[in-house]
């Protein structure tokens, strides 16, 4: 990124979160620190923030109150929530809530820092490129957009657009998105799912995946009650059916 990435440490354990700012400093971040999640959301709205690592557990309002509040904001700064113990079920509620990337207590710095990486480098990509720049790669590669009957997913611009709106994106709706559009017309078990889009690869409650294809639904489909695109298939899992599509998935 061409200018010093602002990092918001939202975290009421004091050791950790003294680690986590002097660590971010010495990588070249700005790094700021709030204990609890109100102190979090006036933060974000008196500054500019790049990226959010964001607890679970935090006194009074937790990470997903917090993580929920932002989009329902409209405010798409990328979040990575930090989850007790790595259980599913935090994992799950936290990219319900919004979050793009998750971590399990305790973790390995460096991983910390290569996911918070990860999500400052995909955001850099939505900045315009300079005129003689060639276009940025995405994750998975090309291309970056899908158009099927009458609608766009830009995966550059993090944008679904369809005849009367335009729908802002997470991260992670991004990414299934993406994984739905390379596996078009395929059965996708709700396992091959968490391993791949959530990386989730302990037997856990599926509620949150069905969760996010409702929420797919009511961005793609005319009748999301009576999908014709996103179908579930019983006891199973879902299948994209683009139809005749004008992009191909790569």
């Amino acid at each position: 990124m061409s200018h010093l990435a602002n990092i918001l440490v939202v975290e009421d354990e004091a050791h950790l979160a003294q680690g986590l700012l002097f660590n971010l400093r010495e990588e070249g971040y700005t790094a700021q620190l709030a204990v609890d999640g109100e102190t979090a959301l006036e933060m974000i709205a008196a500054d500019s923030i790049d990226a959010i690592i964001l607890d679970v557990m935090l006194p009074g309002r937790d990470g997903f109150s917090v993580a929920a509040e932002l989009r329902a904001q409209q405010n798409f700064i990328p979040i990575l929530m930090l989850t007790a113990r790595g259980r599913p079920e935090d994992v799950l509620s936290g990219f319900d809530a919004g979050a793009d990337d998750y971590l399990p207590k305790p973790f390995e710095l460096s991983i910390l820092l290569a996911r918070l990486k990860g999500l400052l480098r995909r955001m850099a990509w939505l900045r315009p490129p300079l005129p003689a720049s060639p276009p940025q790669p995405l994750r998975g590669g090309p291309p970056s957009a899908f158009h099927f009957a009458g609608r766009t997913i830009n995966f550059a611009s993090l944008q679904l657009t369809t005849a009367d709106k335009t729908i802002r994106l997470t991260l992670m709706e991004c990414d299934l998105l993406r994984y739905l559009v390379h596996n078009q017309g395929r059965i996708i078990s709700r396992k091959e799912l968490l391993e791949q889009v959530w990386r989730v690869h302990e037997d856990t409650d599926t509620r949150a995946i069905d969760n996010f294809m409702v929420r797919l639904r009511r961005y793609i489909e005319d009748n999301p009650a009576e999908p014709v695109f996103l179908e579930t298939v019983r006891g199973i899992g879902y299948r994209f059916l683009p139809g005749v599509a004008e992009g191909s998935p790569g």
